[in-house]
């Protein structure tokens, strides 16, 4: 039977890299919701140019056209011995299509590790963040400095703040995570599928829990 993860955790929990690296141990797709929504666009499919009219307009996508894209995602021959979801359900509606989806395809969600991180180590891995006006190179103030303040190590240009990395925009992402994901990380708790890691450990460690929890419930 195919083997699908759902994995959670608020922006800056390192849950993009721990994706990554549970994709290549387990050898099944990786499939990033925000990656979907961009590839669709980007190559005008049907659904691409449904999702863009909703978000031109400034509206929410519907459920309908996001859970349309993940299934057709999931029907292609890479997620065969399954895939790690990352970014999508987002909410318990979407987790019941995700299983209608994955029931068809005779599969089913065998754990949803959760990455979490307290609020003020968030807002200090996110709100340290600086990017070159060049070419996007990003850096840290205090987990990867520029060797000259203000100044790219590999271009030599302007290192700014975006907008979406200062403290107070921080905090509302983070506040709005929450809210949306509460349901969901109830919903799976109900369903016995929740595993809670820390994920202010460092990278390696997270990785070594999360390894632990998938392969309890590959056995």
């Amino acid at each position: 039977m195919a083997f699908y993860i759902v994995l959670l955790g608020p922006p800056g929990a390192g849950k993009g890299t721990q994706a990554e690296i549970i994709a290549e141990k387990y050898r099944i797709a990786h499939i990033s919701s925000g990656d979907l929504f961009r590839e669709n666009v980007s190559n005008k499919t049907k659904l691409g140019i449904e999702a863009k009219g909703f978000m031109d307009r400034g509206e929410l996508v519907p459920d309908d056209v996001t859970i349309g894209m993940v299934k057709e995602r999931l029907q292609k021959p890479d997620c065969s011995k399954g895939a790690l979801l990352d970014g999508f359900p987002r909410t318990p509606a979407q987790a019941e299509a995700l299983d209608k989806m994955l029931g068809e395809l005779k599969g089913k969600i065998a754990i949803v590790p959760f990455i979490t991180v307290p609020q003020n180590l968030l807002i200090e891995r996110l709100g340290g963040r600086f990017t070159c006006r060049a070419a996007g190179h990003v850096f840290h103030m205090k987990f990867h400095p520029p060797k000259v303040a203000g100044v790219c190590d590999v271009d030599g240009s302007e290192l700014y703040q975006r907008d979406d990395d200062k403290a107070e925009t921080v905090k509302n992402r983070i506040a709005v995570y929450t809210q949306q994901t509460a349901p969901l990380i109830e919903h799976y708790t109900w369903k016995g599928l929740l595993r809670e890691i820390d994920g202010s450990q460092s990278v390696e460690r997270v990785t070594e829990q999360l390894f632990s929890v998938i392969d309890g419930v590959r056995k």
